[in-house]
């Protein structure tokens, strides 16, 4: 599996630095088809045909956007903040309806670091500390689908409570 990350590549292997800029990550061989620079998803055991699989991910970090390309053509760039503030993470969505908390002044939060997770999913971390969503494929790609609905419904939550995005 390889994600590029600006001008880094997580790969599969161990943990090494091949340049400044390669960065190898372990046990995803046996998972993954490795192709050049791009991230091939040919997990052994595919869930569903009709679930949508990422064939690359890409973190521009100097526009603090991580472009995502599916097997089913689509091809999304979401910013560090629309993720950051859409975590599916139990801080940011809380433990039940009602519980959610919204996320201010995360207009510059880039992402540092991602880590996988088994087959279906991405762990990063931003630069604000956070690191405990868990961004599965089916939740990456749904928020690429309905990311311009997703953001006008957070801009209206942050204007309602008269914050800001910092």
């Amino acid at each position: 599996m390889i994600f590029q990350l600006c001008e880094l590549y997580v790969t599969a292997g161990s943990w090494w630095a091949v340049s400044p800029r390669v960065i190898r990550i372990p046990n995803l061989a046996a998972r993954y088809n490795v192709g050049r620079a791009m991230l091939t998803a040919q997990p052994k055991h595919p869930k569903s045909m009709a679930e949508p699989r990422p064939t690359e991910i890409t973190l521009h970090q100097k526009s603090r956007e991580l472009e995502i390309a599916f097997d089913d053509g689509n091809r999304f760039r979401l910013t560090c903040e629309f993720l950051r503030v859409h975590s599916p993470s139990a801080e940011v969505r809380g433990h039940g309806p009602g519980q959610e908390v919204l996320q201010v002044g995360k207009r510059e939060v880039n992402i540092t670091n991602i880590d996988p997770v088994g087959s279906y999913a991405i762990k990063p971390t931003f630069s604000d500390g956070h690191d405990t969503g868990l961004y599965s494929w089916e939740y990456l790609h749904d928020l690429g689908v309905n990311q311009h609905d997703y953001w006008r419904t957070y801009m209206s939550r942050l204007e309602r409570a008269g914050a800001s995005r910092g």
